[in-house]
């Protein structure tokens, strides 16, 4: 007998289920060369299971090189089969693993930057998906051009000046799938091992691993209430670049005022490096009038990073690149030998989008959602600690910041905490320089709704230590 474990509330067929526990056992050695097989009729008996289920199963062991069959003997293990398992992944794990992300789904997630994912402007996207599938000659379905579509790039011009202040020519952008891909391309880009960065610090920690993997080494540059604290630019470093998100700082929130902004220029100017600005989350500005970008004051200096993620959806892997004109035709290679372009059909339904002011009429309708969500997320934080915390970085984006008067957000309260059912992130998981932010936490608001930000500070209160419930 085999002894196949069968699970029919699995979201995974029963053929897959004998396939892989039988092709897992032949790998281990767990069943070996020339052993024999119970028959299909043997086999679907013992499971219970129909025996087309078993024949499948034993098609694809077959195809795969791991089954022969000898006439009138049966079905046996073939030679050459055994493979050293230095882990020990199995397809148990694999469905563990989705048990536990099942298991997540119960949990209210304050993840920042992730938009309210059920608000997507479905209707009008799938109008001029519809149109845009209708119009396209067959020649779209083809490669691409690796800087984008020229549609896009046109349109996306116009809108980043009017709206932003960027000055570019539709030449100057690159369309990246994310902002992920972009901060890649400027690391394969500009740095080599051994190449200096000047960053803030906190900054996502993805970022500093992007960078990282290039060989770069990291130089902190602190930030304070309004982004990074440019009085503290080394004089002495010869840096590759200088790496920022004025409008929007993440995690803390703050916004480069203008004096900083000439301080950043001047210190670049002078030690000949380039300035990367991601625009990081800065559409939902709720005070105050939209912070114009970087780029705006130096376009030959500065490399300008945007995204689609967070105003429409991370699904649609969209972003860009605005780029000096002398550093376009290097990140185009780049970019071709990356993923050859981003998808083209995405691509001419977000230029129907812009240029028909779908874009615009969904950020005014979402920052009103938005201030609604994390105004009542403050009220309710404060209901909650009353004056054991400080609540700041939250004029613009998706999240804000908690600061506790008496709490460290140490990895075992962070596990009681979501045991209680709520997750929340430690502005310490992103500092470069540790030691200085345990006791704030990162509260993301974008995707909950008012009743899932209500229970989730109730728990989240109810997990604090005692301290605040005293």
């Amino acid at each position: 007998m085999l002894w196949i474990p069968i699970d029919r509330s699995l979201d995974i067929s029963l053929i897959q289920q004998v396939y892989h526990q039988i092709r897992e056992r032949i790998l281990n050695g767990e069943l070996q060369s020339g052993e024999r097989l119970p028959s299909t009729r043997e086999l679907s008996s013992e499971l219970s299971v129909s025996r087309n289920v078993i024949l499948e199963a034993y098609d694809q062991l077959f195809s795969e090189g791991f089954l022969v069959a000898r006439q009138g003997a049966g079905t046996f293990i073939a030679e050459g089969t055994y493979l050293e398992q230095r882990k020990n992944s199995t397809l148990i794990d694999s469905l563990s693993w989705c048990e536990e992300i099942n298991k997540d789904s119960n949990i209210i997630n304050f993840r920042s930057g992730i938009p309210a994912l059920d608000l997507f402007p479905r209707k009008g996207w799938a109008k001029l998906s519809h149109t845009i599938w209708n119009e396209i000659p067959p020649s779209t379905f083809g490669y691409d051009i690796p800087e984008g579509r020229p549609e896009l790039r046109k349109v996306l011009s116009r809108y980043l000046l009017k709206t932003r202040g960027v000055f570019c020519h539709p030449e100057q952008l690159i369309i990246t799938s994310g902002a992920t891909q972009a901060l890649t391309l400027i690391s394969k880009l500009l740095l080599s091992t051994g190449d200096e960065v000047l960053i803030e610090d906190p900054i996502t920690n993805d970022i500093q691993t992007i960078f990282k993997n290039s060989g770069a080494f990291l130089y902190p540059i602190p930030v304070d209430d309004n982004g990074m604290d440019t009085s503290l630019l080394p004089a002495n470093k010869n840096p590759k670049f200088i790496f920022t998100t004025p409008s929007h700082q993440f995690p803390l929130g703050g916004a480069l005022p203008i004096q900083r902004r000439v301080q950043l220029i001047n210190y670049s100017r002078k030690t000949n490096c380039y300035l990367i600005e991601d625009d990081y989350d800065s559409e939902f500005r709720y005070e105050g009038p939209p912070v114009s970008s970087l780029q705006g004051l130096d376009p030959e200096r500065v490399i300008y990073i945007g995204s689609f993620s967070k105003i429409l959806s991370p699904a649609l892997r969209m972003g860009y690149l605005v780029l000096p004109s002398h550093l376009i035709e290097k990140c185009r290679r780049v970019k071709w030998f990356s993923d050859l372009h981003t998808s083209s059909l995405n691509q001419l339904v977000l230029a129907k989008f812009i240029a028909e002011d779908y874009l615009e009429r969904h950020i005014m309708k979402m920052k009103k959602i938005y201030k609604t969500r994390r105004d009542f997320l403050i009220q309710q934080l404060k209901l909650a600690f009353s004056n054991k915390i400080n609540i700041f970085g939250y004029s613009t984006g998706l999240h804000l910041i908690v600061e506790f008067n008496q709490v460290q957000f140490t990895k075992e309260l962070l596990e009681e905490i979501q045991q209680l059912g709520v997750k929340v992130y430690p502005v310490e998981e992103h500092a470069i320089k540790k030691g200085k932010h345990h006791n704030r936490i990162i509260i993301g608001y974008g995707h909950l709704t008012t009743e899932e930000i209500k229970e989730g500070v109730s728990r989240l209160q109810r997990a604090i230590p005692c301290i605040y419930s005293c």
